[in-house]
């Protein structure tokens, strides 16, 4: 990697002539039936320490909490202080700021806790916090709604730094904030359209996201708009169409020259390749896997959303924080929660030998942003 990108991984990979990994794009992918296919719940159990009765009924609370994590922002209304699923239960959390509100979102089927914060004070707070200059001792900033504060990620031994100082004493100005340590600065990792195939631009190789209709989604870093975009084969796919980095880590590709999309996650073998059915966004606790053409297959958790990333090129905004590992080559690949798309990988710290921490982009904000439409089975 470029010595440019030394403060965050971007996970993209210089590419090499002799070591082109395996595709499905020179044929129809073989896609499962059942997302929750025994290979997955076998993925869940390494990445997780699961048994296969645990993956399973997991998968089945997560299910149930999206649902009840979208009544119940209705109830709360303005009272709405954010969710977090508990693994150990398998119950939704919903913060409340208002007990007049408690009933009615008790009657979703979540619990109820009492909290001074409202999701949209810390998320203000939050935005506040965005318009200030971090200096790389700041790996990452969010809004944690258990904590009901804005919590801001301290590389480690940096916390003294004169710089993080002032920036941490400007960021309680703009509101409740908690400061916590990460074990390294985040990197992106940039190294038929398939989500986790490779893809190639001029020497870089990074990974699919999710196919769209007429094309696919991936990272931002990854390529500027109208680069052209070469499959795992080296043949022409199409150009970038749309592409933001930093501020946002998101673009989208056209599909052409003989390729076409289909809805579904490369598995490389460790599971199925896995059908894509929707995007129902899964809260924070959630089980979540990610495909990408360098290290596979590999499942964690959600840990934050909405957080913001300092990344050497720059901070990145409304970021999804999770627990699976990535490396180079990575970037782009698909962020999935049982059968439903979640977000394109950007970067993280660590390796997937010795864990770490991966940021994705979520999908819904990309689908939006460019007016796509998800390929779904």
């Amino acid at each position: 990697m470029s010595t440019a990108l030394s403060t965050l991984l971007l996970l993209g990979a210089w590419a090499t002539a002799n070591a082109l990994p395996a595709s499905a794009a020179d044929a129809p992918p073989r896609a499962t039936e059942a997302p929750a296919s025994s290979a997955l719940l076998s993925a869940m159990q390494r990445d997780l320490g699961l048994t296969s009765r645990q993956a399973v009924a997991r998968l089945s609370a997560e299910k149930t909490a999206r649902a009840v994590e979208r009544e119940a922002r209705k109830a709360a209304a303005s009272a709405y202080g954010g969710s977090w699923f508990d693994a150990a239960s398998g119950e939704l959390t919903v913060a409340v700021t208002r007990a007049a509100d408690a009933g009615a979102v008790r009657a979703t089927g979540a619990h109820v806790r009492l909290v001074r914060y409202s999701a949209s004070h810390l998320d203000a707070a939050k935005k506040r916090i965005d318009g200030l200059s971090a200096p790389a001792g700041v790996g990452s900033w969010h809004v944690d709604p258990k904590a009901n504060k804005v919590v801001v990620n301290l590389v480690a031994g940096h916390r003294d730094d004169n710089d993080v100082r002032a920036f941490l004493a400007r960021a309680r100005q703009a509101g409740p904030v908690a400061v916590r340590q990460t074990s390294a600065a985040p990197r992106t990792f940039a190294a038929g359209t398939v989500g986790g195939d490779p893809y190639y631009t001029g020497n870089l190789r990074c990974s699919i996201g999710f196919s769209v209709r007429g094309g696919f989604v991936t990272a931002g870093h990854c390529g500027a708009p109208s680069s052209a975009v070469y499959g795992w084969d080296r043949s022409y796919i199409g150009n970038f169409q749309g592409s933001s980095f930093p501020g946002n880590d998101y673009a989208w590709v056209n599909v052409g020259s003989g390729w076409w999309t289909v809805p579904v996650v490369l598995g490389w073998g460790t599971v199925p390749d896995q059908l894509v059915r929707g995007s129902a966004e899964a809260p924070v606790g959630a089980s979540i896997c990610r495909s990408g053409s360098t290290t596979h297959w590999h499942c964690g958790t959600v840990l934050a959303k909405n957080e913001t990333v300092n990344y050497s090129q720059g901070a990145v905004y409304q970021m999804t924080k999770t627990s699976v590992c990535a490396e180079p080559g990575d970037s782009g690949g698909s962020f999935i929660s049982g059968d439903q798309a979640q977000g394109v990988t950007s970067g993280g710290w660590g390796n997937c030998r010795g864990g770490g921490e991966t940021w994705h982009q979520p999908v819904n904000e990309i689908l939006g942003r460019y007016g796509l439409t998800l390929h779904t089975a």
